[in-house]
């Protein structure tokens, strides 16, 4: 395995530092990563260009943009004029990931107090985004985020139904919520490796139990209830061949950064599948 390995910039970007994007600037030479996954946020949809600019004249690498999640939160709303919103809103994150030099978008189909209640809406939706995407020569792929009425596999598999060509993030954290994880081990999951369905990981560790809305922190590897070792086993056996991506939060109460502790989960993958 030779997975391109990356770091979330919302791992150490968040509302504790004033979600200040110059951070990566800061300390992203001392990352040990191959590029980032940079985390879009609703206060920079006015700076983008900036953002774009500064980012460019770096020698850091952004090859997945994560769009804003008020869109899968807007698209699970539908009320008058959210679904337009989100579309323009996902229209400005393919414009800033392709500023960026992105070739790969990760996105919340589903989100908010409304999440998958009426998911029908959201799978129809889809095949919009994915012509947007497109448009901006990006690769789409929808994450199993967590839900509150049904679950992130069983929506998986409809949107794989009703578009073959789906790609997916999978998050490590968001199937243990639900307790999937070890569903990916199962036969009846295996079009997911054997169809090369996932794009790119999310590799982040989870010490709740099914559906334990209280401990939903993403956590670094060994903070956690998950048993790396077989997923990391599995997925060599599988050859997969995507990126993956750490999110785990790395940010102090005080909003300093603290890049020990993301590199050390940085620092098991590499050891991990090299």
């Amino acid at each position: 395995m030779d997975n391109k390995i990356y770091a979330s910039t919302g791992a150490f970007i968040g509302r504790v530092n004033g979600r200040n994007y110059k951070l990566v600037l800061e300390y992203g030479s001392q990352i040990h990563c191959d590029g980032f996954e940079l985390m879009m946020y609703d206060n920079w949809y006015g700076i983008m260009d900036q953002i774009i600019r500064d980012m460019s004249d770096s020698s850091l690498k952004f090859p997945v943009t994560h769009t804003e999640k008020s869109i899968g939160e807007r698209i699970s709303r539908n009320e008058q004029g959210d679904t337009e919103y989100a579309l323009e809103r996902f229209r400005k994150n393919c414009y800033i990931a392709q500023g960026l030099g992105s070739d790969k978008l990760v996105t919340h189909l589903w989100g908010g107090s409304p999440s998958d209640k009426n998911i029908g809406h959201n799978i129809e939706l889809f095949s919009k985004l994915d012509e947007i995407a497109r448009s901006y020569h990006l690769l789409l792929t929808i994450e199993n985020v967590v839900c509150n009425t049904h679950d992130p596999m069983t929506h998986i598999k409809e949107l794989h139904h009703l578009y073959p060509n789906i790609m997916f993030t999978f998050d490590t954290k968001m199937a243990a919520f639900h307790q999937q994880l070890n569903w990916i081990y199962e036969n009846e999951w295996n079009w997911l490796w054997k169809e090369n369905k996932i794009a790119h990981l999310h590799v982040n560790d989870y010490s709740g139990g099914y559906m334990d809305w209280s401990n939903l922190k993403t956590l670094h590897i060994g903070e956690g209830k998950i048993e790396f070792e077989t997923f990391f086993d599995y997925i060599e056996k599988k050859e997969y061949q995507g990126s993956i991506t750490v999110e785990s939060t790395s940010m102090s109460a005080d909003g300093s950064v603290q890049i020990n502790k993301l590199n050390k989960s940085l620092d098991y993958i590499y050891n991990r599948i090299r």
